[in-house]
């Protein structure tokens, strides 16, 4: 018979009984579905840390200052009175992968607009921060090189503080006090949403790191709190990094017997933890869908070796006319495989399902890639035939006289 006729006479067997079928399938069903939902989760959380890495810098470097101890005293990270503006240059000069820098410097204050007050943080940085934090103005503009050089008294608002000083209003070019300094404001950044470590990133105020410098840290304010970089590519972090690490020593007099006083950080700690956790939830949900496969090839498997016993005159009749022991194992196998590949396939729509209602319900992010419902089918094919062999191979090797005889 032809491969056309085959599936046909399968389909017909497997209409005989509807319920056995249905619930056979159910099995099948239930683990493409869970494969489906897993890559999806799985995907959707890759998607996720890849914009969250987005959120926070372009191949985002960030050096800050380090240890310092006086007495025996330890001051902790950021206590080492040692970044300059002199490092930014010193590495803009020297390490050419270094695509972008900004200096920063950062306070925190209570600003005044109007009747309104909000406690936030004053960040100084430099021009090139918007191509770094990959971050784009959502009205008026950033400042520029010229603020920088005067210490210009602008600002730039994120988007939380621009809703509680200004409303729904339209700040630019309104004055805000930031410690008994006037500031004019010149832009509004997009809003950005919450950092990889959930800190509202859009409750800061930009301005040029020599204005807080100069006009807000008082005697301190030569010194910077860190640099942010921007590597060339993303292949090339860990290379800039030891760069900069390399520059800064010798910028600090550092001999090889002396610590750090500075720390280099980059997003490749941040990138293996959350990628750490995504391969350990993908590989939970792996486990969970591959039972449910085992499951299901292991209930085809059986209802098959009942459907054998059940057709055994049928077997042997169609023996008995001419049909070899190949063509009874082609016609099981193919049952075999239509009855799994029709659980699949619903199993494909169920996993849909699930991932939109995961995304509605929870929140959870869910991406179905293409290449994942082909794998899915296919694997829920290769299982039909898989368990479904040794049934059909028990169906071709029954003797055509006894099978006759069957009752």
């Amino acid at each position: 018979m032809s491969l056309p006729i085959i599936v046909r006479v399968a389909v017909k067997a497997l209409a005989r009984n509807k319920l056995r079928t249905a619930l056979t399938m159910l099995g099948m069903i239930i683990g493409v579905a869970a494969v489906i939902t897993m890559v999806a989760m799985g995907r959707g959380a890759q998607e996720e840390i890849e914009a969250q890495i987005r959120a926070a810098g372009t191949n985002l470097i960030r050096v800050r200052a380090g240890n310092f101890r006086r007495g025996g005293i330890s001051f902790g990270t950021g206590g080492a009175p040692t970044l300059t503006s002199a490092d930014v240059d010193a590495i803009r000069a020297q390490v050419p992968d270094a695509r972008h820098l900004a200096a920063s410097v950062s306070v925190r204050a209570q600003v005044v607009a109007g009747n309104r007050n909000w406690s936030t943080q004053i960040e100084g940085t430099d021009v090139e921060l918007p191509l770094i934090r990959f971050w784009e103005v959502d009205r008026g503009v950033f400042f520029d090189a010229a603020h920088v050089r005067s210490a210009a008294k602008v600002a730039v608002l994120g988007s939380v503080v621009s809703d509680h000083l200004f409303g729904g209003g339209d700040p630019i070019g309104a004055r805000i006090r930031i410690r008994n300094q006037s500031f004019r404001v010149i832009g509004v950044m997009a809003s950005k949403g919450a950092g990889a470590f959930g800190q509202d990133q859009d409750d800061v105020i930009f301005t040029p790191y020599t204005t807080v410098q100069k006009k807000l840290r008082g005697r301190d304010g030569v010194n910077l709190s860190g640099i942010f970089v921007s590597a060339d590519s993303p292949d090339g972090i860990d290379r800039v990094a030891a760069e900069i690490t390399a520059v800064l020593r010798a910028q600090h007099g550092l001999t090889p017997r002396d610590d750090d006083d500075f720390m280099v950080r980059s997003q490749t700690d941040v990138t293996t933890m959350r990628s750490q956790m995504t391969r350990t939830m993908t590989g939970l949900l792996a486990g969970i869908a591959g039972v449910s496969l085992l499951v299901g090839g292991i209930g085809i498997m059986n209802i098959m070796l009942v459907s054998v016993t059940e057709r055994t005159r049928e077997i042997g009749l169609r023996m008995a006319v001419g049909a070899k022991g190949r063509d009874v194992l082609r016609q099981f196998l193919v049952e075999a495989m239509v009855l799994s590949l029709a659980g699949g396939i619903v199993g494909v729509g169920v996993g849909f399902g699930l991932s939109e209602a995961l995304t509605r319900l929870l929140g959870w992010p869910t991406t179905v890639p293409a290449d994942a419902v082909a794998l899915a089918v296919s694997f829920s094919a290769a299982t039909g035939i898989f368990f479904g062999y040794y049934p059909a191979r028990q169906a071709a090797r029954l003797d055509p006289i006894e099978s006759l005889r069957f009752e």
